[in-house]
């Protein structure tokens, strides 16, 4: 049997030195298991979220002097990474040094390499270059370069033979892409297949989505029963962030046998270590430690490590939230508490005379649950102080007036701007923004009111996320530290009597049913516009489409409520609510398409096609 050892390291983005001290201790826990081979993920000196880092020429050269001590380390065993490649005698597009995201083989303390080929490592085919992936910015694929060469790409993938003991593998080597070839014309897992190896390797850096492992299992599955040749696929760990959205990798180190089915599967931002026996005679891969797949949802899991990560990185670890007695604080406030001591997390409720009792001693009470300091600074008598010294200011012919819109948003800007950035600095540490991905859609928010913060750890969630984490937070705690209320009460800013919460009164939003509307103008991969809404809305199958559990006829009686409402939260998303997403602070990713860089926006004008004008002109003179 051979023994394959792999390592889901946590890696810190563009700190080579750091990342080789843990990748020096993986081969001394290798080699003393007694491991043939250790797998590495890919990137795992330099991270791969690090934006223009590859553009430093100093930088490059420490990357390969650092290829060379992971290559110096192989003695006794061979150890199989992925990092970045440089040819210097060449460059890429843009001018720049030529580099390759490419897998690196040593044993016996030099480089391996592959069949017939003429550098020290296998180049990754596939550079995606959609959601936050940007590879060929950067990167120089295989394809292209066979293409300079005038080589069939069928030629240029090829196989390493990998030394085990005394026996050797001969192993298809895929960098994450390399797998994921569905929309591809070409296929490299099915190209190597054909060249006769025993086994695949799959070295990833691939961020966390909800429901991303899941299609992995499917994807990987699939191919491999048609190829009948197994994987052992390593990822990374850690939280890495393109300036404006951080994300997570899981690890989630997984094994599959010849017919595609998962036979292990890693827990999920733990351990890093596996270790896997494989029979080359007979093609058989098995667990050498049993490891069922991960099975709860990931939601919290995801969070809560960002959370502990974010804060790791920015060497932070006290933290102020304003606790209105409501769902999105509340749930932040029992993450952050999640990771910190009790005297580390400070609550602040800053009530004005809109604010009501219940609320207010909802917010005392998630403090109490939660052992974290707490304090009351109403702010009605700052913002009347603000308003009076505004009021009537004289500015060219006329004078200065406060609407009541300008005052609510005064409110909040003083929260935050003011209050908890002070009662922070004092705190020696940061505060948040405690924003969900409906309020983000629409900019259902105050520009630098709510919307500041050091963090919106809860900014790629739906409303009914937020609702969610909730409960899975008290069930985390073993008892419910979020108080039953304020999953109850009606979601509301309390900023103004129209939204007194006592009455029944709150947010303008009916999450049923926005969370999902605007949920289609984002995610799915073809995204909607008002065009398909008012088509799906035509042909009576509008919640079908949306995923949502309420009757849109119960909520807009005629045409022209449905249209009026679709063009509001429409012309919100597409309109000033861009600038604010812009100016928001970095968040934590969830979805397959959170806010920040995997959403590329333009601050342009809303638009309707001219299907949408003349379904809406057929709709609405019916009912005039």
């Amino acid at each position: 049997m051979i023994k394959i050892a792999t390592a889901q390291i946590d890696v810190i983005p563009g700190n080579i030195r750091e990342n080789w001290k843990q990748i020096e201790e993986e081969i001394r826990m290798a080699r003393e298991k007694g491991a043939h081979i250790l797998v590495l993920p890919e990137m795992c000196l330099t991270g791969y979220l690090i934006g223009d880092l590859w553009d430093q020429s100093a930088f490059l050269r420490e990357c390969e002097a650092y290829n060379e001590k992971i290559a110096a380390a192989a003695r006794g065993m061979t150890i199989l990474w992925g990092s970045c490649a440089i040819d210097w005698e060449k460059t890429n597009d843009d001018g720049r040094p030529r580099k390759y995201n490419a897998a690196f083989a040593a044993a016996n303390g030099h480089f391996l390499v592959p069949e017939n080929g003429s550098h020290p490592y296998v180049i990754k085919a596939l550079l995606p270059n959609y959601r936050c992936f940007d590879d060929r910015r950067y990167f120089t694929s295989l394809r292209q370069k066979a293409m300079e060469e005038n080589l069939p790409i069928e030629d240029a993938l090829t196989p390493f033979l990998l030394p085990a003991g005394e026996k050797t593998i001969r192993a298809g080597v895929l960098l994450c892409e390399d797998s994921w070839d569905e929309n591809y014309s070409l296929s490299p897992m099915s190209i190597l297949a054909k060249k006769n190896i025993s086994l695949f390797f799959n070295l990833s850096a691939s961020p966390f989505t909800l429901g991303k492992n899941e299609k992995r299992h499917r994807m990987l599955g699939a191919a491999l029963s048609k190829l009948h040749i197994p994987m052992v696929y390593v990822n990374q760990r850690g939280l890495q962030n393109n300036g404006k959205t951080c994300y997570t990798f899981d690890g989630m180190t997984a094994a599959y046998d010849r017919e595609g089915r998962l036979i292990a599967e890693a827990r999920p931002y733990e351990e890093p270590r596996c270790f896997f026996l494989f029979d080359r005679e007979h093609g058989n891969l098995i667990s050498e430690t049993p490891m069922d797949p991960f099975r709860d949802s990931l939601l919290f899991p995801a969070l809560r490590y960002g959370v502990k990560k974010f804060l790791s990185s920015i060497h932070v670890d006290r933290v102020v939230i304003g606790v209105s007695g409501g769902i999105d604080s509340a749930v932040n406030a029992a993450l952050y508490r999640s990771v910190l001591p009790e005297g580390h997390l400070l609550l602040v409720n800053t009530p004005t005379r809109f604010n009501s009792e219940m609320t207010k001693g909802l917010a005392k009470k998630l403090a109490d649950n939660l052992e974290s300091p707490y304090l009351t600074i109403p702010i009605g008598s700052f913002i009347d102080e603000t308003a009076a010294a505004l009021e009537g200011l004289p500015v060219g012919s006329g004078n200065i007036h406060l609407t009541g819109f300008m005052k609510e948003n005064m409110q909040a800007r003083d929260r935050s701007s003011r209050i908890l950035s002070a009662l922070s600095a004092a705190f020696r540490g940061i505060f948040t923004c405690n924003a969900n991905k409906t309020e983000m859609t629409v900019g259902y928010g105050t520009l630098y009111g709510d919307l500041a913060g050091a963090l919106a750890a809860t900014a790629d969630l739906w409303k009914y996320q937020i609702y969610e984490l909730g409960r899975a937070l008290n069930q985390w705690y073993g008892r419910n530290v979020i108080p039953e209320g304020i999953f109850t009460v009606k979601p509301s800013a309390e900023l103004s009597e129209n939204q007194d919460v006592t009455k029944g009164l709150g947010d303008p939003l009916i999450y049923e049913y926005h969370d999902y509307l605007l949920k289609s103008f984002i995610e799915p991969w073809q995204r909607n516009t008002p065009e398909d809404i008012l088509a799906w809305y035509a042909e009576g199958n509008l919640e079908e489409h949306l995923g949502c559990k309420v009757k849109v006829k119960d909520l807009f009686p005629t045409s022209a409520d449905f249209i009026k409402d679709l063009e509001l939260w429409w012309n919100l998303f597409a309109g000033f609510a861009v600038a604010k997403r812009i100016q928001a602070p970095p968040l934590i990713a969830i979805s397959r398409r959170p806010y920040g860089y995997d959403l590329r926006e333009s601050q342009v004008q809303p638009y309707y096609t001219d299907r949408y004008l003349e379904m809406k002109r057929r709709m609405l003179p019916a009912e005039s």
